[in-house]
């Protein structure tokens, strides 16, 4: 089944690449037209021409920038129907006492602070209009103990605004839902894994299904969400981590048991 978002304006803010880009693509083939608010205009305004939208630059730790960016959208293309608040940053995992408070900083304004300033620069209008939707970017790690500290308590900060706004806005007619993703084959992972920072196999084994999660896997997530026909869906956090969650548990019964034959 493929959800039409056909005569929706879509924003997807970090939308130039990983997950975002993944987002922005499959929203533009479901009928969408695409905003890229992004602090990187020059591939923004990239994957734009590509889709045939927009590009808008924007950076999420400046409320100045939001506000004028989402200001001048809804002057140049229209009024917003969809906003996918894309924009992140990661971390890499450390000892609590090693994790420098410029990275907690950082991390903390562009993931929470950001997420928060977005929706609302565009959440606003959309309640005025009494129609609209939004999907936040949550991440697994918010569900459990881990050692990215500063980015898991972000996201876990994520999904308590989706909840939090999805209360307040719902009889304005607004929709707000969270996807949190596994880990995913972004270009970033990938750099990672070739730079050896990371082991691609312990995020495979430690899943269900084996696997790491497509970028387009999000995307088709976010594009439900988003769509009419979860039209009574709101305040949800969407886990899509190829079973990260309900696997890693296991480890403590000898692992996941291999594929029957």
């Amino acid at each position: 089944m493929t959800f039409s978002l056909e005569n929706r304006i879509a924003v997807v803010t970090g939308g130039a690449s990983g997950i975002g880009e993944a987002c922005a693509r499959l929203m533009r083939e479901r009928g969408a037209k695409i905003v890229i608010a992004d602090m990187n205009l020059g591939q923004a305004e990239a994957v734009a021409k590509d889709l045939g939208g927009v590009a808008v630059e924007m950076n999420v730790r400046e409320p100045d920038s939001i506000t004028a960016g989402a200001a001048k959208i809804a002057k140049d293309v229209g009024p917003t129907d969809i906003l996918v608040t894309s924009a992140g940053v990661t971390q890499l995992p450390v000892p609590a006492e090693e994790l420098p408070m410029d990275v907690w900083d950082r991390v903390q304004e562009v993931d929470l602070r950001g997420t928060w300033l977005s929706a609302v620069a565009f959440g606003e209008p959309m309640t005025k209009r009494g129609k609209g939707s939004i999907v936040t970017i949550g991440s697994i790690t918010a569900s459990r103990s881990v050692s990215v500290h500063s980015y898991a308590a972000a996201k876990r900060g994520v999904i308590s605004i989706t909840e939090s706004l999805a209360a307040d806005w719902g009889r304005s007619g607004v929709r707000v839902n969270c996807v949190s993703p596994g880990f995913t084959l972004t270009p970033l992972l990938q750099s990672l894994f070739e730079r050896k920072e990371r082991d691609p196999t312990n995020m495979k084994d430690d899943t269900a299904l084996g696997r790491l999660v497509e970028p387009k896997e999000i995307a088709q997530a976010a594009a439900f969400l988003a769509s009419d026909e979860a039209s009574a869906i709101t305040g949800v956090n969407l886990n899509v981590d190829c079973g990260w969650l309900v696997s890693t548990s296991w480890h403590t019964y000898g692992g996941i048991r291999p594929a029957r034959k």
